[in-house]
Order: C-alpha cells, then sequence, then structure tokens
C-alpha cells in the first residue's frame, strides 16, 4: 500500500503492554469474522516478526490464549484484558497488530478488507492474506 516504512507505538489500554512495530503509514487491516475476532471486534495489518519489537517490561503482564488448531496465539494483556497483538493463524511467522491500538498521529490510512474466518481455509486461499508477513525483513530502529 505504501512504500515509506515508520515506526508506530502502541500497546493496550491499561499501558502495561507497549510495543513498536515498523510498518508504513498506510495499511491494510483485516477484519475477521470467526469466533474470537468479531466476539472482540478485532481488525489487524499483519507485519514479519522480525517488525515487532515487545518493550521488556510487557512481558509479565501478558497471558496467551489458543483453540482449534491451537496455531494463532491469541495474547493479551492480563490486567485490562486487551489484545493489541497477536500471533495469528493465517500468518504464524508474522505479528497482527491491532490498529485501533496504534498510538495517534502514525497511522495516515488504514483499508479495512474482510477475512471470512467462519470459512478459513477458502478465505485464506482466495485473499492473498498469507503473504503479509512475508515482506523483507527490517530491523526496529
Amino acid at each position: 500500500m505504501d512504500s515509506e516504512i515508520i515506526v508506530h507505538g502502541g500497546g493496550c489500554h491499561c499501558k502495561r503492554v507497549r510495543w513498536k512495530v515498523r510498518a508504513p503509514p498506510s495499511v491494510v487491516a483485516w477484519q475477521c469474522n470467526c469466533s474470537d475476532c468479531s466476539m472482540r471486534g478485532n481488525t489487524h495489518f499483519i507485519v514479519p516478526s522480525s517488525d515487532f519489537e515487545l518493550d521488556e517490561d510487557s512481558k509479565q503482564f501478558l497471558t496467551t490464549y489458543t483453540f482449534g488448531t491451537h496455531t494463532a496465539k491469541h495474547i493479551f494483556c492480563r490486567v485490562c484484558g486487551i489484545t493489541s497483538f497477536y500471533i495469528p493463524r493465517s500468518n504464524p511467522d508474522g505479528i497482527a497488530v491491532t490498529f485501533r491500538c496504534v498510538d495517534p498521529g502514525t497511522l495516515k490510512h488504514v483499508e479495512v478488507r474482510h477475512f471470512d474466518g467462519q470459512n478459513w481455509e477458502s478465505s485464506f486461499n482466495q485473499t492473498g492474506i498469507s503473504s503479509c508477513s512475508k515482506i523483507v525483513s527490517r530491523n526496529l530502529e
């Protein structure tokens, strides 16, 4: 969507979980209707895991939930309950960042696309979502 890469800060509601992610100021975010995402209202963009850096102090506040194939790791703050990022089933080598958890001011445009998580396999094959974490890795500065 955009070739410029910047560092976005973000985290959970209570601010105990904080991270940085390298991504363009304009992103494609995925709104999924699987049972978990639809209940949480999660809409996320996906980056290579090498472009995501969790603040060391945040690790003590995280917990993980898995279900079904146990490939997706739904990581959330154990204090406020917010999932500001997680490891998606579609890109287990990447990080899905909840775009509403990015600090204000750096995301300029979010294009929301639909992912039919209720029909996961066919949506996975049709959307191209699997390539989201395959971007050439860039190190966080």
